[in-house]
């Protein structure tokens, strides 16, 4: 968000969910670590004195979501509208805001999500580490998201979704393709990013009755209303739509999900 001009997101963002009957989920955040040096600023967004990029990404962020709720934004020019106040954008998508998903990085951006009302994404990356598996970490981020939501007094409950790397070994070629990761990607990894430790959660690839099964112990994962499943997208449309069948057909029930 630190690179976007958030009133013209809004508009594109109300347009596609329009164009699509209200089916946008759209996730949205600070941003990942990135190659560019103060790349925000090329872009010609530069944080205010003793701001970081963070605090300009949840600026627009502000902006946006109250751009996208039909908030006045922009002072009407009486000559050309006949009245004075504030105009909203256009156009305008009843519903989205409630279809807006942050993705945070650690416990602490998630307690911040919950207090917005925003619904909560959770990767295959944490950026902070405290020596507990993955999914126990990224479970104790989600128990803090729901407790700030609470607090905050946001009607119902907001949602939560975790990403996985889902590879079910059923064919000679997910072998192939696979078979050698199984072992080496079945652990959690720790290292260092953009100045601190940083945990990457394990991969699931194996034999379908094996990885529904570590899924079902997942912890993270039985706290969340989604798993978004990441695809080896270099391998094309065919393969990954035979992966994405076999994880339904095969995983899926076993890991008792619906």
């Amino acid at each position: 968000m630190c690179y976007e001009n958030p009133l013209y997101m809004a508009e594109e963002a109300a347009a596609t969910d329009l164009i699509s009957g209200g089916r946008l989920q759209l996730g949205i955040s600070r941003g990942s670590p990135e190659p560019a040096l103060r790349g925000a600023e090329s872009f010609g967004y530069v944080p205010g004195d003793g701001q970081t990029d963070a605090d300009m990404a949840r600026h627009h962020t502000e902006i946006f979501r109250a751009a996208i709720t039909g908030r006045g934004m922009a002072p009407a020019n009486p000559q050309m509208t006949g009245h004075t106040g504030l105009l909203p954008i256009e156009p305008q998508s009843p519903g989205l805001r409630d279809r807006i998903w942050w993705g945070s990085g650690t416990r602490a951006t998630a307690k911040w999500t919950g207090e917005q009302g925003m619904n909560l994404m959770s990767s295959t990356l944490l950026t902070e580490d405290t020596g507990v598996p993955f999914d126990e970490l990224q479970a104790e981020q989600i128990h803090a998201y729901h407790e700030a939501w609470k607090a905050a007094g946001h009607p119902g409950q907001g949602k939560v979704s975790v990403s996985r790397s889902v590879i079910p070994l059923v064919s000679d070629q997910d072998r192939r393709y696979f078979g050698l990761r199984a072992q080496a990607d079945a652990k959690d990894q720790v290292g260092r990013l953009e100045g601190g430790l940083a945990r990457f959660g394990r991969s699931y690839v194996g034999e379908p009755d094996v990885i529904a099964k570590e899924l079902a112990d997942d912890a993270a994962v039985q706290l969340a209303d989604t798993v978004l499943v990441t695809v080896p997208n270099q391998l094309g449309v065919d393969y990954n739509a035979a992966l994405l069948e076999n994880i339904v057909k095969l995983v899926a029930p076993d890991a008792g999900w619906r």
